[in-house]
């Protein structure tokens, strides 16, 4: 199944995280994100300030959805998310869910 058709899965820890290998195998499903200390991050650009906003907005909506949520750091119009699984202290496949759903909003 697509990754970006999954849902995510509640996770509130005793489960291991995702290996650094197969991080970088699904990390082929997430086009533009890349691996940062063991976390999963894409910065964005936006022509303002508003626009940046509006796209944060966007994937608030998505992370709430499922329940899983990206750190989020906005420099003017710049973005900056992250995404890690604190309950396990690294990468599970919620992480790569998120990031395919934020990946499809330019599809959209």
């Amino acid at each position: 199944m697509e990754i970006s058709k999954k849902k995510c899965v509640p996770c509130e820890g005793g489960v291991p995280p995702i290996v650094i290998g197969k991080a970088r195998e699904m990390l082929k499903e997430v086009k533009g994100w890349e691996l940062k200390d063991g976390k999963l991050s894409k910065d964005y650009k936006f022509e303002s300030f508003m626009k940046s906003i509006d796209f944060v907005n966007k994937v608030a909506e998505i992370a709430d959805s499922e329940g899983h949520h990206p750190d989020i750091l906005i420099y003017y119009r710049k973005v900056n998310l992250t995404l890690y699984t604190h309950a396990i202290s690294g990468l599970s496949e919620n992480d790569f869910i998120v990031a395919a759903k934020i990946n499809n909003l330019g599809q959209m």
